[in-house]
């Protein structure tokens, strides 16, 4: 069994959906001495989240934004926790929804992603700093 673990700080990105997994593939390179086995990808924040998903379409990515803004809305009138500004509450639930990790099978040293599949990170605040993520590779 062999297993490596690193933590990876993001640069800031604006808030939206993206694409991540070649990021996360760079902080990981001893991903490749593992024949099968698992990737998962653990973000250490409360108002950003993971999902796997759409890979070649941007447009996807623009109406996951669209839709969760939608579905939990900014200044929400029975919202208490709003000290931290109107985007802030919106992002603990829109992160809750979606998760704080995401699993991968690694097959052959490499992830067994769906060909249109690709790793978000789903940036809910307006002026987030840079993300860190736990990055857990093991396997045969």
């Amino acid at each position: 069994m062999k297993l490596y673990q690193k933590e990876l700080v993001l640069p800031p990105y604006n808030r939206g959906y993206h694409l991540i997994t070649d990021k996360v593939l760079e902080g990981i390179p001893e991903m490749r001495h593992i024949q099968s086995g698992f990737l998962q990808v653990f973000i250490k924040h409360t108002s950003a989240s993971l999902t796997i998903n759409e890979n070649a379409d941007p447009t996807v990515r623009e109406d996951f934004e669209s839709h969760m803004n939608i579905m939990v809305p900014e200044d929400a009138p029975y919202y208490v926790h709003t000290y931290e500004g109107p985007d802030d509450m919106p992002a603990h639930i829109k992160a809750s929804l979606m998760g704080a990790s995401v699993q991968v099978p690694i097959t052959n040293g490499k992830l067994n992603l769906g060909i249109w599949q690709g790793i978000y990170l789903c940036e809910h605040r307006n002026y987030a700093q840079g993300r860190s993520l736990v990055i857990t590779a093991w396997g045969i």
